[in-house]
């Protein structure tokens, strides 16, 4: 009588779709069938898993191994038979399970390499364990000796592997690898990286939104390297990435900056960055508009003063006619309006309605006497003046709380040693009176010691202050130059960065509130640096 073969499942897997390309999976499928046929098996199903690592994708992941399983339980093969076990799996608290599990369900694990798996005894149960731990570890160090590899790759400036960002090409310079093989260097685009540098300038600089610069681009028929329309998705990408700074990353791991591979610079790039993160709605204190779209200055700060709601821009057309009805003159009227006026009536006792071109004006004409003021004060006069003499002081207080802490510090000090003396009846003074003097004097030095700390971290916050407000005027006269020459969209950017909120009530008086930072730096400059400019745009607006 003829003896029934047994019949075979095999399970082929690599990690990498490039071990495909080295055919790994065909070597592997040879050594199966060959082994099969040596022990007289019948293979009846062969299941190939490209590209899943055994480390990293749990088995209730792996669509191959769960069918395998449920094959199983219905006794539909005999024997499953790998290249080497590890090709099941290599997690530790899980793969010696499934290996198991198997055998459990009366199915043979079988190795090309390794033989059979059983499980007569513990030992066989704790070698089985123990393979799989060693598979752990080996994929474990592996994967450390490729983060280690490609973070040193970064560190010295060059190509890793994988996609290059829009901006940038790969060039052969002459560069040999350990193999003697070629390898491409990674360079800036000359083609590609205005682009770029134009794409964060709009975003930063006129507002521009992911979906506006995306229509923007393909308007002018500006297209990504494989010649499609630009995506606002991909653009949200580009506005992350800092490769642009000159930075490569791998991991965790950051490169310094690379002069040569900068395409941004890392101060738009952090301003950028910023920006993104304002415009979240779940972002509180806003400091840019959402969008800078329409024609009023005023995007997202404009408040109504008597309900508290955002004002926004409406257009309508307008007619003039003459005696006889006929049309005189036709305009558009841009005005903002109170949304809780017009929408829902009884909520708003404020005016319904303002004249965006008069807003603006009043707008408009405080960020020029802003900027005149910011011209007509030296950097090194009288902002200057008034931190480094504050600043002088500061270091005074520190260094006689150091002092103050200096005195202190002894006084306990010799207070300890005269302790020693009371011990040994040398010392005038009894144990009572001295423990009472301990006491004071260590709370003393306490107090001294929260008193330098005080003065230490008052100094640092006013340097910090200072360096920001000379920031803050650097950053004023760079706008006051461009300021009148910009579009509308850039416009409204600087006058965001300036003023954090605009509450506007009837007969057009305005309360404006400054971003804190400048409002710090109007009381540094100009000739009257005491008055604070709220006063003096209070008294502007007032007068018309």
């Amino acid at each position: 009588m003829e003896k029934v073969k047994k019949r075979v499942y095999c399970l082929y897997r690599v990690s990498t779709l490039k071990q495909v390309e080295k055919e790994d999976i065909p070597m592997q499928k040879q050594a199966c069938r060959e082994f099969a046929e040596r022990q007289g098996w019948e293979i009846i199903e062969e299941k190939a898993e490209k590209g899943v690592s055994g480390f990293k994708v749990s088995a209730k992941d792996r669509d191959a191994i769960q069918e395998i399983q449920k094959d199983a339980a219905l006794g539909k093969f005999d024997i499953l038979l790998v290249f080497m076990f590890d090709r099941i799996g290599r997690i530790d608290d899980e793969t010696p399970f499934i290996v198991e599990w198997f055998v459990r369900n009366g199915i043979e694990v079988w190795s090309t390499q390794e033989g059979q798996q059983r499980f007569d005894n513990h030992v066989d149960k704790l070698m089985n364990y123990i393979r799989y731990w060693q598979a752990s570890g080996e994929s474990i160090k592996t994967s450390i000796r490729t983060r280690t590899r490609l973070g040193q790759i970064v560190e010295e400036g060059r190509y890793k592997g994988g996609g290059v960002p829009f901006g940038y090409k790969l060039e052969k310079q002459g560069r040999l690898n350990k193999k003697g093989h070629e390898v491409y260097e990674i360079l800036v685009d000359e083609t590609e990286a205005p682009i770029v540098k134009m794409i964060f300038e709009k975003y930063l600089h006129e507002g521009y939104g992911t979906y506006r610069l995306a229509s923007f681009l393909n308007e002018q028929g500006i297209r990504n390297r494989n010649d499609q329309n630009f995506l606002n998705v991909s653009l949200q990408h580009m506005l992350k990435n800092i490769t642009y700074v000159g930075i490569l990353k791998s991991g965790e791991t950051h490169s310094e900056i690379f002069p040569e591979l900068q395409v941004i610079d890392a101060d738009t790039f952090e301003q950028v960055q910023k920006l993104i993160e304002q415009r979240t709605n779940a972002y509180k204190e806003r400091t840019y508009p959402l969008h800078t779209k329409g024609q009023g200055l005023l995007s997202g700060n404009l408040f109504c003063g008597h309900c508290g709601a955002r004002l926004v821009q409406t257009s309508n057309t307008r007619r003039d006619r003459n005696a006889d009805g006929s049309v005189s003159r036709e305009y558009v009227r841009v005005r903002y309006v109170c949304y809780n006026k017009t929408r829902y009536k009884g909520l708003c006792d404020g005016q319904t309605g303002y004249t965006v071109s008069k807003v603006d004006g009043f707008i408009d004409k405080i960020i020029h006497d802003l900027f005149a003021r910011a011209k007509e004060s030296p950097q090194n006069s009288l902002l200057d003046v008034q931190y480094n003499d504050r600043i002088a002081a500061l270091k005074a207080n520190l260094q006689r709380a150091k002092a103050n802490l200096s005195k202190q510090q002894n006084a306990y000090n010799a207070y300890k040693s005269e302790m020693l003396k009371v011990i040994q009846g040398e010392s005038a003074l009894d144990r009572e009176t001295l423990n009472e003097l301990l006491t004071e004097s260590k709370e003393a030095a306490e107090m001294a010691m929260t008193a330098v700390e005080r003065c230490r971290n008052d100094l640092e916050n006013s340097q910090a202050i200072y360096s920001e407000l000379k920031e803050k005027h650097e950053s004023l006269l760079s706008w006051a130059e461009i300021y009148d020459q910009s579009s509308l969209e850039a416009r409204k950017m600087i006058v965001s960065q300036i003023i954090q909120s605009i509450r506007l009530e009837r007969n057009y008086e305005m309360k404006i509130d400054f971003n804190i930072s400048y409002e710090e730096y109007c009381r540094g400059i100009g000739p009257e640096n005491d008055e604070a400019p709220k006063e003096e745009i209070g008294m502007a607006l007032k007068h018309g």
